[in-house]
C-alpha cells in the first residue's frame, strides 16, 4: 500500500508562485481543480455513490450514515479497535489524566465521536492516476485513488455546527483524516465502448489526454466523465480496497515530551459481494512481530536477502508476503533520519538502536551488495548498510509519510468548501508528491506508448531525476 498524484488545475509548489495549468508539473496525473471536484463530489463521486450506487445523488452521505452500511461495520470495528490501543499504550507511559479530548490535555486526541456523526461526512479532495503502480498488478494497469477528507458540515444558517467558538466557513472546517478508495484503473473483465478488451495503453492515453484540459468547474467535470475521459472508466467493480489515514493525537512540545503528532494508518480490502475487511498494510514490516520471534526473523532475513529480491528492494518495487507484514501502524512526524524507534525498521539492522539479535548483520547487507555489483545489474539506491536501512525504512507507508509530508499527509487535497476556493485553499500536496510527478507521468508516456515502463523511484525523501526535458523553460526542472 502507497498513501499515498500532473494536477488539473492550479498547484501550490514547495518554494514557487502557483502553476498555470499548462506548466502544471503534475500534468495527467491527478484532478485537483477544486470546482470539478465539487461538481463531481456532488454527483457520482459522492463517497456514498461510489460505496452505495443506488443511493439517491442529491442525498451526501453523512459519516453516521456511512459507518451504518453493512459493508463499514469491519472498519468501524477495527477503528475503535485501533484507538483503545494506541490509548492504552499512551497510559503505560504517561499519566492517565494527561490524556484526552482538547487544548487542556498533554497528549491531544481526535474526538472519536467525529468519525461517526451526522454533522460530518468525507468531501472528495481529488482524484489520482497511480498508473505507476501497474507492476503490482499489470492485468490491472495500476490504480486510481479517490481521496475523500473528513469535514465539518455547515449547517442552514451558514455557520460550523461544530467549529470552535468564533469561527466560521471563512476558514476551512476540514479535520485530519483522509479515506482513500482505492480502484483498479482495469477492472478484472473490462472493455471500451466498442466492446474490445480496454488496454493499459488506453488508460494512460486518456489520463494524458485529460492532462491538457484547460476548462474548469462543471465543463472540466463533464469532459472527464464523458465517453474517451478518464473518469468514464470509474465504476463499482473496480473497487479493490479502503486507505485511511487519520491524525489520532497531537502532543505539543512539553515538559514531558517533544513536540509530535501522531497518525493512525489501515488498509481494507474489498470482498464481494461488498465488504471491507482489515487487512495486512503493504510493505509495512511488523517490526515487533519480528523482534519477538527468532523463526520469523530468520525466514524474512533469508527471504530479503534472496539476489532478486534485494534488488527489488533497491527499486522500490518489492512486494513482501504478508506474512511479515502489520495491519495497523502508528506513524509520527516530524521523525528525523536519526535512528529512532519511531522508525518502522528500527533494532532490526546492526546498529545503534539494534536488538540483541538483529535480523540482518552488516555481513548480511554487505554481502548483498557484493553479489549485486558482480551480476552487472548495479544498484540504484542501495549502497551501504546505512542505505539498505533507510530503504527498509521508506518502502513502508509509515516510513514513507514521515519524510517530507505535509501535517502527516502526501496529498491533502483540496478544500473547495469554503466560499470562495482559490489558490489560497488549493495546496494539494508534499514535496515527495511533487518530486515524484516527472516519474509517474514518464511511466504513464510509456504505457500510452506501447513501452515497457521504468518502475523504479528513489528514496522518498529525494525522488528520482528522469532527465525528462518535457518542462524545459519552467520551473520545474
Amino acid at each position: 500500500m502507497r498513501f499515498p498524484f500532473i494536477a488539473i488545475g492550479l498547484l501550490l509548489c514547495a518554494g514557487s508562485a502557483y502553476a498555470t495549468p499548462d506548466l502544471a508539473l503534475d500534468r495527467g496525473t491527478a484532478i485537483t481543480e477544486p470546482y470539478a471536484l465539487r461538481e463531481l463530489d456532488h454527483g457520482r463521486f459522492d463517497l456514498g455513490r461510489v460505496l452505495a450506487p443506488a443511493r439517491p445523488a442529491d442525498q451526501p452521505l453523512t459519516n453516521d450514515q456511512l459507518f451504518a452500511l453493512p459493508s463499514m461495520a469491519p472498519v468501524r470495528k477495527a477503528l475503535d479497535e485501533d484507538f483503545k490501543r494506541y490509548i492504552q499504550s499512551q497510559r503505560a507511559h504517561y499519566a492517565g489524566d494527561a490524556i484526552g479530548v482538547g487544548q487542556s490535555f498533554d497528549i491531544q486526541l481526535f474526538d472519536h465521536a467525529l468519525l461517526y456523526s451526522a454533522d460530518t461526512r468525507f468531501v472528495l479532495a481529488g482524484i489520482v492516476s497511480r498508473l505507476d503502480r501497474a507492476y503490482v498488478s499489470r492485468a490491472n494497469c495500476g490504480e486510481v485513488r479517490l481521496v475523500y477528507r473528513l469535514t465539518r458540515l455547515p449547517d442552514f444558517a451558514g455557520n460550523d455546527r461544530m467549529s470552535f467558538a468564533g469561527s466560521d466557513l471563512s476558514t476551512s472546517a476540514r479535520l485530519p483524516m483522509t479515506l482513500n478508495v482505492v480502484l483498479k484503473a482495469k477492472a478484472d473483465h473490462d472493455v471500451d465502448a466498442t466492446g474490445a478488451t480496454l488496454a493499459c495503453a488506453e488508460i494512460a492515453r486518456r489520463w494524458l489526454a485529460a492532462g491538457e484540459l484547460t476548462e474548469t468547474g462543471a465543463e472540466l467535470a463533464s469532459k472527464l466523465t464523458a465517453k474517451d475521459g478518464p473518469l468514464d472508466l470509474i465504476r463499482p467493480e473496480n473497487i479493490d480496497r479502503l486507505e485511511t489515514n487519520l491524525q489520532i493525537a497531537h502532543m505539543p512540545k512539553s515538559e514531558a515530551h517533544e513536540f509530535r503528532t501522531d497518525y493512525l494508518m489501515k488498509v481494507f480490502d474489498y470482498h464481494a459481494p461488498g465488504t471491507f475487511e482489515e487487512s495486512p498494510m503493504e510493505d509495512q514490516i511488523d517490526r515487533e512481530r519480528l523482534l519477538a520471534d527468532a523463526g520469523l526473523r530468520q525466514e524474512f532475513r533469508a527471504w530479503l536477502l534472496q539476489p532478486d529480491h534485494f534488488r527489488e528492494l533497491d527499486r522500490g518495487t518489492i512486494l513482501i508476503p504478508e506474512k511479515f507484514l502489520a495491519r495497523s501502524a502508528i506513524t509520527s512526524t516530524p521523525v528525523g533520519f536519526a535512528p529512532s524507534d519511531l522508525q518502522p525498521a528500527h533494532g532490526l539492522v546492526q546498529g545503534y538502536g539494534a536488538s540483541a539479535e538483529p535480523t540482518f548483520q552488516e555481513n548480511d547487507i554487505v554481502t548483498a551488495l557484493q553479489k549485486a555489483a558482480e551480476s552487472n545489474q548495479p544498484l540504484d539506491n542501495i549502497h551501504s548498510v546505512a542505505g539498505f536501512e533507510r530503504r527498509l525504512n521508506d518502502v513502508s507507508c509509515s516510513g514513507c509519510h514521515e519524510t517530507r509530508g505535509v501535517g502527516g499527509f502526501h496529498f491533502p487535497g483540496v478544500d473547495w468548501m469554503v466560499p470562495k476556493p482559490s489558490n489560497v485553499t488549493v495546496v494539494p500536496a508534499s514535496p515527495h508528491f511533487l518530486g515524484d510527478q516527472v516519474r509517474r507521468r514518464e511511466i504513464e508516456v510509456a504505457l500510452r506508448d506501447g513501452k515497457e515502463p521504468d518502475f523504479s523511484h528513489g528514496f522518498a525523501s529525494r525522488p528520482q531525476t528522469r532527465g525528462s526535458t518535457e518542462l524545459a523553460g519552467t520551473d520545474y526542472q
